[in-house]
């Protein structure tokens, strides 16, 4: 879903300040759009009903705050900065080919005791043991 206009996404305009933590803070105190999920969920290949699980966000909560434009808690903002983060750095190990790495995000992962690793992201702690095991597979280890 492209806006009207031709604004690059909050994502997009934001990702450049991930790399600053002072940047990333303000970011997340000030608050991620409603309209921040849809990014997300687009970017993820999930359905919005998926992204308002893991933030724990009722769907009719998400409707009216989206249609009066409210932004996202610091806490529900920080898990989709920290999300996104992810999804990058996963790309990024993936070589880029996202349909792998869409894939290796729902399979079960033995590093992860069996789970998914995006049965994770409901969590900052969760998303950095994903983290970890991106990382154990760029460097060659089993993950």
């Amino acid at each position: 879903m492209k806006s009207s206009n031709s604004k690059k996404s909050v994502l997009q305009e934001s990702a450049m300040a991930y790399g600053n933590s002072l940047g990333r803070i303000e970011i997340i105190r000030k608050g991620l759009p409603y309209s921040t999920i849809d990014e997300l969920s687009e970017r993820m290949q999930r359905p919005i009903k998926f992204l308002l699980g893991v933030l724990g966000i009722a769907q009719t909560t998400y409707n009216l705050n989206k249609r009066q434009e409210a932004v996202l808690n610091s806490k529900e903002s920080e898990l989709v900065v920290a999300i996104s983060e992810l999804l990058s750095f996963g790309q990024e190990v993936f070589n880029n080919e996202e349909e792998k790495f869409n894939r290796w995000l729902e399979m079960p992962n033995q590093s992860l005791n069996g789970i998914t690793p995006q049965s994770l992201f409901d969590t900052l702690s969760g998303v950095a043991e994903v983290r970890k095991c991106l990382n154990r597979i760029e460097y060659g280890n089993f993950a």
